[in-house]
């Protein structure tokens, strides 16, 4: 996952992504640079529009959002059955306390 950071991270900065400079980063952090992953996700980004990329992901993950707004009524709909239930516990108590008088 470092190696996709430090990519997002070279394209922010407007510099040119492949092994040398993806092996700069990884190393600034501390960690030793494995050249066969770097060499696969150089190849793998070869052709891919980062910027654009990133806004599709951006708009994915937007959708999700819309659909959890749409589940806070049902659980509130639940509280408001546990609420009757608990009514209907309270007046069944009383109930049975009416028997004992």
């Amino acid at each position: 996952m470092e190696y996709v950071y430090a990519a997002l991270l070279l394209n922010s900065a407007g510099k040119e992504i492949n092994e040398e400079t993806l092996s700069k980063v990884v190393e600034a952090t501390g960690s030793e640079a494995d050249e066969a992953k770097i060499k696969s996700l150089t190849t793998a980004l070869e052709d891919i529009d980062i910027e654009e990329a990133v806004k599709k992901q951006a708009i994915a993950q937007a959708a999700p959002a819309k659909q959890e707004t749409s589940e806070e009524p049902e659980e509130e709909e639940e509280e408001d059955e546990e609420e009757e239930e608990e009514v209907s516990e309270e007046e069944a108590a009383e109930g049975l306390g009416a028997l004992f008088e």
